[in-house]
């Protein structure tokens, strides 16, 4: 039954969960990240019927903890090119033909970025110049800014912090840079605003069968312990680095799809590197490339590759913090020391296992679809940039072995997520000057939310446009907006995924803390009890692992 007592978003979160047992779906996906979120939406856009279950929130996994690269992917092109490996070779292309998808389809989202690849020796330079170049070539019509040649003082000049003691030079290359959490909430969004049922905090804990075959799932509202019975035609597995558990629902012998491997990143303060330039280091020890990356304001680097174990909140072992500085002060003139890092977080990444391939960074990034045991649909392995294309395989497939009657591919390639319709910097600069917001707030939001800043906007003027915390952008209204557009059900899902703020500063996020629950415990009506549990676990993953 639904409830008619609470607020908008309660309501509207009991009538989701009140359809998810009420209603009989064409699809269930498990799994809110990149690719059950792109999923849901490329269904709902060719007119299925669609439900989607996240059992924490949309993007809390593997989906909000990249590099924050729109890629193809230099290091695999470097591994088609010397290993002449054409399956490597049309990763490539097609992540790059992918990365155009971003700037089509969430502008606001994503944008070019100029990175430097720096040449300690005359050989280097040539070889990191035909590579990159190729890249670039490979890009064709898609190139996002022409590769070339800089000498010493030129690459100085752009990344000053750059070592140039016997620096040969340096390649200036472009790739896409994203905001990978805020993109898998506007999938979340996009896939609703179609028509999906898309549930977050709802974990399958049962998976249900008709005639042996997997017809649904019992799920579990995590918030209150309620329970609902999912039915669907089919039901596809896109729980990421989870995968393989979601498959022993159906059968506990099943065999082990995936080899996950973890990747950490760490995030430095404003200032420590200024500029809008990223550095490539194109060597370390195991073979992996190093970025150090613009983001948000801060400077982000990672990333590391080593076997890991499925985990809600993966470790970041110390071990590989001092991996990341080792291999990035090697190309400074001022070492990065501990004290500078202002946040860090582990990814895991669902790598489809090789027999031919033991260790887990020479392990393709491709993807697969299966079906089995008793008819559940696992989708594996892929990438973010590749999560569009993912989605439709996965689609087209369900489609064509189950007789589901869905509109053409086509119809949904090209769907733009909410807030790309209207957006462009006219439209961004418009906002501006009619709320008096200034070139870095108007800039953060646009940025955030595309044309939907005005609805945030707006929540300004109604008296939220307090500061969360000192010296970031983020603003009160965010956290209503998070709450009432966005589907935000905790302080972090606000704090890590609607704003970025744990992942770029875990002090201003604890700053930040109390006035979120304040705000969120009167939009959704918490107890003092619940509000008190919310600081307590909230403190516990910023003291730890996020």
């Amino acid at each position: 039954m639904v409830d008619t007592q609470g607020s908008a978003p309660d309501r509207r979160r009991s009538r989701a969960l009140a359809a998810l047992q009420d209603e009989r779906f064409d699809i269930l996906v498990i799994g809110g990240g990149s690719i059950g979120a792109g999923i849901a939406l490329h269904a709902s856009a060719r007119g299925l019927r669609v439900a989607l279950v996240e059992k924490d929130d949309f993007g809390s996994g593997t989906s909000s903890r990249s590099t924050k690269l729109a890629h193809g992917g230099v290091r695999y092109l470097e591994r088609a090119v010397t290993r002449a490996d054409i399956g490597e070779y049309r990763l490539v292309r097609e992540a790059l033909r992918e990365r155009a998808a971003f700037f089509r389809l969430a502008p606001y989202l994503s944008r070019p970025i100029a990175i430097l690849a720096p040449a300690y020796s005359p050989r280097d330079r040539l070889y990191y110049s035909a590579g990159l170049h190729l890249y670039d070539l490979l890009a064709g019509t898609d190139s996002l800014g022409r590769t070339r040649y800089l000498r010493a003082a030129e690459a100085q000049a752009l990344f000053p912090a750059l070592n140039g003691r016997g620096l040969s030079g340096a390649v200036l290359y472009y790739d896409g840079q994203f905001d990978d959490a805020r993109l898998n909430v506007a999938l979340a969004v996009t896939a609703s605003a179609l028509g999906a049922t898309v549930v977050n905090h709802a974990c399958a804990r049962r998976l249900v069968r008709e005639s042996e075959r997997i017809a649904g799932a019992e799920v579990e509202d995590t918030l209150t312990g309620e329970r609902a019975t999912v039915r669907a035609a089919v039901v596809i597995n896109a729980a990421g680095p989870q995968a393989d558990l979601v498959r022993a629902l159906a059968d506990p012998g099943a065999p082990s799809l995936l080899q996950v491997s973890r990747g950490i990143h760490i995030v430095l303060g404003p200032g420590r590197f200024p500029g809008e330039t990223g550095l490539l280091i194109p060597k370390t020890p195991d073979g992996r490339v190093v970025f150090v990356l613009p983001w948000l304001g801060h400077t982000l680097i990672g990333t590391t590759d080593g076997p890991a174990e499925p985990s809600d909140h993966p470790p970041v072992p110390p071990g590989d913090v001092d991996y990341l500085l080792q291999q990035v002060n090697r190309y400074l003139v001022d070492p990065v020391k501990r004290a500078d890092i202002r946040s860090n977080w582990s990814g895991l990444r669902p790598l489809v296992r090789d027999p031919q391939r033991q260790r887990t960074a020479e392990l393709r990034r491709g993807h697969v679809i299966t079906e089995g045991p008793a008819g559940l649909v696992t989708v594996a392995g892929g990438k973010w940039t590749t999560y569009r294309r993912i989605a439709e395989d996965a689609v087209t497939a369900v489609v064509l072995r189950h007789g589901l009657r869905a509109r053409p591919a086509a119809a949904a390639r090209e769907q733009p997520l909410v807030g790309a319709e209207r957006f462009s910097t006219g439209f961004v600069a418009e906002v501006e000057r009619r709320y008096r917001l200034g070139a870095e707030l108007a800039g953060h939001l646009g940025r955030s939310y595309g044309d939907r800043l005005e609805g945030v906007c707006a929540l300004m003027e109604a008296g939220h446009g307090g500061r969360l915390a000192p010296g970031h952008p983020y603003v009160e209204a965010e956290v209503l907006w998070a709450v009432r557009e966005e589907m935000a059900q905790t302080v972090m899902d606000v704090l890590a995924r609607r704003t970025r703020l744990a992942f770029l500063d875990r002090a201003a996020a604890r700053q930040a803390t109390p006035r979120i629950a304040d705000l969120m415990a009167e939009e959704l009506g918490w107890s003092d009890a619940r509000r008190a549990t919310e600081l307590a676990v909230t403190g516990t993953l910023l003291d730890g692992d996020l």
